[in-house]
């Protein structure tokens, strides 16, 4: 397992999956362990992933300063990554909250970001989140599946602020649920503590942010799932707007992690868009 060292000390580990160019990939959760990301749907056939454990998860070491579980904070980890693998520019695929730590990095460093891939992300940097109604109408697309009218109700009342989150409502995160699902919902792991620190006060400025990301060159692909609700597609593609080089697709009957619902799908869309020559693609507006 390779490690490298923060600028504050701290060693962080990132797991190295596949050959060929380097791919970094930054997890959700917020604070999740890599792990759940596993190949990619077998992305990692057409790439050489390099999944980045955030501090305080995974194989990465708990950071003396709590206060460096913040989005912003955990830009500069990233930063050094780069700089640990010897890359000038890097492609960055995110997911999920990942994506809001993507975001900030490629404000930050616009010129060592090659191609950026925000896979079902939440854009919090862009001050947007989802909605209850957003989250519900998702959830309502799968009314005919034999869960769901035992779960529904539960999940009314989380998203309303009457009860808090059950691990029952995992089948609503995927396409579809089944036992592939369920195994993967069954590997998280989170840092429970970070998670709450990851958006905490001052981690966002979102019109810098958005200013910032409309002077980036870099090829951008978003891309969301079908029946996500959280992002839905249509919040989705309020991220690839910000872009002025970016295009946007939604994965047919995804959820919220898309390579676990159609893995042959999500690695083809998303090996041929890194695949690409670096022309310069249209824009999503």
């Amino acid at each position: 397992m390779p490690t490298f060292t923060a600028t504050d000390g701290t060693e962080l580990a990132y797991h190295v999956r596949g050959d060929g160019d380097p791919l970094v990939v930054l997890p959700g959760g917020p604070m999740q362990a890599s792990s759940y990301l596993g190949d990619l749907g077998g992305l990692a056939a057409h790439r050489r992933l390099v999944l980045l454990d955030l501090r305080g998860t995974g194989d990465s070491a708990v950071p003396e300063d709590p206060a460096t579980y913040r989005c912003d904070r955990l830009v500069d980890d990233v930063e050094a990554l780069r700089a640990h693998l010897g890359l000038e520019q890097m492609d960055l695929l995110a997911h999920s909250a990942g994506g809001s730590l993507a975001m900030l990095y490629a404000a930050r460093h616009p010129v060592r970001v090659a191609r950026l891939v925000l896979v079902t992300c939440i854009p919090w940097a862009l001050g947007r989140q989802p909605s209850a109604e957003d989250r519900l109408a998702a959830a309502r697309l799968r009314s005919g599946e034999p869960w769901f009218e035992d779960v529904f109700p539960a999940f009314e009342d989380w998203l309303a602020g009457k009860a808090d989150f059950d691990p029952a409502f995992a089948p609503f995160f995927y396409g579809r649920w089944d036992d592939a699902a369920a195994e993967h919902d069954a590997g998280a792991e989170f840092n429970d503590d970070a998670f709450d620190v990851y958006g905490s006060d001052g981690a966002y400025d979102p019109p810098a942010t958005s200013a910032a990301l409309a002077q980036v060159a870099a090829p951008v692909l978003v891309l969301a799932g079908e029946l996500d609700g959280g992002p839905s597609p249509e919040l989705a593609r309020t991220v690839a707007d910000v872009f002025p080089n970016a295009e946007f697709t939604v994965q047919p009957g995804a959820g919220h992690y898309p390579w676990v619902d159609g893995p042959e799908w999500f690695a083809r869309r998303v090996a041929g868009f890194l695949d690409r020559d670096g022309a310069v693609l249209p824009s999503a507006k």
